[in-house]
């Protein structure tokens, strides 16, 4: 159990870095929870900003807001890896910071990430990084097809193009300006699947069951919990999911993502925050994904993650709110009843201030006792609310 005297308890204000839809489910856990809580932001109209006890409207950058972030914060986090890890260096100055610079700055760049899992023996698909035209000539012709990923900033699918060869890779490089990228084999996947974990500053962890994952468009669309995985090969993902928490001496949440081909595990990518595939924690285990998150970053002993019921989550993206599901339709508000007409169905919408197609703009899960019952509940209300494939 952490130490109740250097424990960090209510009415105390934490900060939070970044106002979207995981820093808003933050600052609710932590508001139950007794805390207040301060949103830096540059949005006005952020999520999180719009329920947060403060909200600093300014850059990550601007050191007069850092400055009153820690002047009024016991402890600061956040919800979004691409915070600067130098604005985390500086909070670190005056404030406790969880997780740190060092582990962020190892998730926020594909490339520091890729040598992470490689120098630590984590596995992990082919790459190559690519700086140059010159490293596209050099690149092992196994690598092809590949995928071309910025390795800063990119997400959602977005700063990423599947090439089938060189000269494919090539031009796409040329698109992003050539910026740095890493070139990854496209591996012939069975499904995906998640592990979301919470780790303390005494280095307990606790786990969450595995999640498994379908994408449409390059978005996170389903997760489905507990993953219809062999339990062997969810024992597998929570082991190499703790081995990398413990390897970047990670304190917070965190969430793994992992490609299964041929039967094998392949770490993908890590976020240093929360994980849209662990939407369902709120409503389907003992203690939620932003529960640990506000434990962690506290000091208090974690939770327990065991899952009470199991859960299908579907995503809600903002061509929903279009007629026709493109920018060019009537916008309209979706039809809540559709969903409110599935008892076991809790709906979750973000607060956002205009909606756009491929934007996270809420989600729906469906818990139940029966997983297959969940599953064909949450399909069909997913096609009542007219998400279509």
């Amino acid at each position: 159990m952490s130490n109740s005297s250097t424990s960090i308890l209510p009415p105390a204000t934490l900060g939070m870095l970044g106002g979207g839809q995981l820093g808003r489910f933050f600052v609710s856990a932590a508001h139950e929870m007794g805390y207040k809580v301060c949103v830096l932001d540059p949005d006005p109209h952020s999520p999180a900003g719009l329920i947060a006890d403060e909200h600093l409207v300014a850059p990550y950058e601007d050191y007069a807001a850092l400055d009153r972030m820690a002047a009024m914060c016991a402890a600061v986090t956040t919800e979004f890896e691409n915070v600067p890890a130098e604005t985390l260096e500086y909070l670190a100055k005056f404030v406790a910071v969880r997780p740190g610079a060092q582990a962020v700055a190892v998730c926020q760049n594909r490339i520091a990430e890729k040598t992470f899992l490689r120098d630590n023996g984590i596995p992990h698909g082919p790459f190559a990084v690519i700086r140059s035209d010159e490293d596209i000539a050099d690149a092992n012709a196994g690598l092809f097809p590949a995928v071309l990923k910025v390795a800063r900033f990119g997400y959602d699918g977005k700063g990423q193009a599947r090439v089938a060869d060189r000269a494919e890779a090539l031009r796409a490089f040329h698109q992003f300006k050539g910026e740095a990228c890493v070139l990854e084999k496209m591996l012939t996947l069975d499904y995906e699947v998640s592990v979301v974990l919470a780790r303390d500053e005494d280095g307990r962890i606790a786990c969450f069951a595995a999640g498994e994952n379908s994408h449409r468009h390059g978005i996170l669309d389903i997760t489905i919990a507990p993953a219809r995985a062999s339990a062997c090969q969810q024992d597998s993902a929570r082991q190499v999911a703790e081995r990398i928490a413990e390897r970047l001496a990670y304190v917070g949440t965190l969430g793994v993502e992992f490609f299964v081909s041929g039967g094998q595990l392949v770490v993908n990518e890590m976020a240093p925050r929360p994980h849209n595939s662990g939407h369902h924690t709120i409503d389907a285990c003992v203690t939620s994904q932003y529960e640990q998150q506000v434990r962690a970053l506290c000091g208090l002993p974690l939770g327990e993650p065991r899952m009470h019921s199991a859960a299908v989550m579907v995503n809600l993206l903002g061509e929903l709110w279009y007629e026709g599901g493109s920018a060019q339709g009537v916008y309209r508000e979706p039809d809540w009843r559709a969903l409110h007409a599935y008892p076991s169905l809790r709906l979750h919408l973000y607060g956002k201030h205009h909606a756009r197609p491929g934007r996270k703009m809420g989600h729906f899960v469906v818990v139940d006792d029966d997983p297959d019952a969940a599953l064909a509940t949450a399909l069909a209300a997913r096609a009542a609310i007219g998400v279509t494939d």
